[in-house]
């Protein structure tokens, strides 16, 4: 899936999951998109002799109901047409980089070569230092992007956060839902992006710079020499000895003595800066930024436009979410299949059949609940009898009683046990029905809920809260 399909299909999901009250789209329209993107789908892949895939039906679903809401609302058309952010910074910032590096000369002498040049200088150790820092930054454990970067990678990933006027509050909701997953999915395609292009701006700069070197050596003849208070010839002229090692061992390029420096220095040297010819001091600078500066950074740029092309053609879209699932099932795919494993929990009839409802809402309108033995209190995985390698269920859960108190040794290292051992990477359900029947107080409700949530995120799986004994009707009480 490529990114400008995957931002459809996110840009639908959010809509489709804040509208809970069907005000955006109705059921008939949600049902007229089911249907005509599968025989789309299976046109698609007929015409291309292949058999269709999720994709071909998240694409044609999307596009289907993409067209129908912009017809509905001539805003939200704006909107699901809107560039990226920041769309034109991949070309405009390295053009104007190569035009501020082309001026540099101006704040320097047109008619001299400084051996000790402070924009030359300072440009090849800015970027020696950049080259260090991204060492490090790969150094360190866990390093994540940067708050400015973030910045960036947001704008660059959905633009300015203004809504279109004149929108269903549905709708707006959706729209902000989408902005705001979208910038965590591209994330890491932005920034690649940005990578690239902060990359090649630095090498346009200091390509920029090297050609009015040569540029202005065309119209004008250049002297060269040196000054300084602190510096005496010896230091100077081991400075550039350093300094120019590279150009001169990789170009062959005449080396100096420190006669030459001393000659060259404007106090105490035999040469005046129109005698001594500055070509040989233009060609060692523009070496040695070719060799420290343009070719690193282009290298770079090119990783990163390559990582960044890679994520555009194959972006990374979770599929296997439980709103995918209930669209393969719609798409006429195979039926779902829910394998619940309860822990120190027994599952009567009742809650048996609310468990075939959650595997409905979770997995599309044929999936069934496989409830599988349940794991006696202090028991690890292996009371369950599962064979780790099983993919026959489409997704797997552990179901917990809200009613119990979570506990590090048992029901986290059941939940740590699970992620580690099964093929399938397990969720997790709370049963809030014998919690709920116990107590009354929405407020203790609210907290167990919370204190269950915080327990199976800090062991790393994201939980669900369900009722598998949904509120009898009216009628029924006595």
């Amino acid at each position: 899936m490529n990114e400008q399909l995957a931002r459809q299909v996110v840009l639908v999901r959010a809509i489709e999951t804040t509208d809970t009250k069907h005000e955006v789209l109705s059921d008939d329209d949600r049902r007229y998109a089911n249907r005509t993107a599968r025989e789309l789908a299976q046109w698609q892949a007929s015409e291309t002799k292949s058999p269709a895939t999720s994709s071909h039906f998240l694409q044609q679903r999307s596009e289907q109901i993409i067209r129908k809401l912009a017809q509905r609302h001539p805003p939200f058309a704006a909107f699901a047409q809107r560039n990226p952010g920041l769309h034109n910074i991949t070309w405009l910032l390295p053009l104007l980089a190569l035009i501020l590096g082309a001026t540099l000369d101006r704040i320097t002498d047109p008619h001299r070569v400084d051996l000790l040049s402070a924009p030359l200088l300072a440009i090849i150790a800015w970027n020696l230092l950049v080259y260090l820092v991204m060492l490090v930054w790969l150094c360190i454990p866990k390093a994540g992007t940067t708050r400015l970067r973030r910045g960036w990678i947001r704008r660059l990933s959905v633009g300015t956060s203004a809504l279109p006027r004149k929108m269903p509050n549905a709708l707006g909701a959706g729209l902000l839902a989408f902005m705001a997953e979208w910038a965590q999915l591209s994330a890491k395609l932005n920034g690649a992006r940005l990578s690239r292009t902060v990359h090649l701006s630095a090498a346009l700069f200091a390509l920029g710079a090297v050609l009015s070197l040569y540029a202005r050596g065309m119209l004008a003849q250049y002297g060269a020499g040196w000054e300084s208070t602190f510096l005496v010839p010896a230091q100077v002229h081991e400075l550039l000895t350093v300094l120019f090692w590279p150009a001169t061992t990789v170009f062959h390029l005449p080396g100096f003595t420190l006669a030459d420096v001393q000659a060259l220095n404007y106090q105490t040297g035999t040469l005046t800066a129109g005698a001594a010819g500055g070509a040989r001091w233009v060609h060692l600078y523009a070496a040695t930024i070719v060799l420290l500066v343009i070719l690193p950074r282009l290298v770079l740029a090119g990783f990163a436009a390559a990582r960044a092309a890679v994520l555009k053609r194959r972006f990374p879209l979770d599929l296997d979410q439980p709103y995918f699932r209930q669209l393969s099932d719609a798409a006429g795919g195979e039926a779902g299949v829910l394998r619940v494993i309860p822990y120190s929990y027994t599952v009567d009839e009742a809650r048996s059949r609310g468990l075939e409802a959650v595997a409905v809402q979770l997995l599309g309108e044929r999936a069934t609940a496989r409830l599988l033995p349940a794991v006696p209190y202090g028991a690890d995985l292996a009371a369950a009898n599962i064979d780790p390698a099983d993919k026959s269920a489409t997704s797997t859960v552990l179901l917990f009683s809200l009613a119990a108190t979570p506990e590090k040794e048992n029901h986290g290292a059941l939940i740590v046990q699970a992620l580690a051992s099964l093929a399938q990477r397990p969720g997790v359900l709370l049963d809030e029905s014998a919690f709920s029947a116990r107590s009354t107080d929405p407020l203790r409700l609210r907290e167990r809920v919370e204190l269950w949530r915080e327990f199976c995120i800090f062991h790393g799986a994201e939980p669900t809260v369900v009722n598998l004994l949904p509120p009898a009707p009216a009628g029924d009480i006595a």
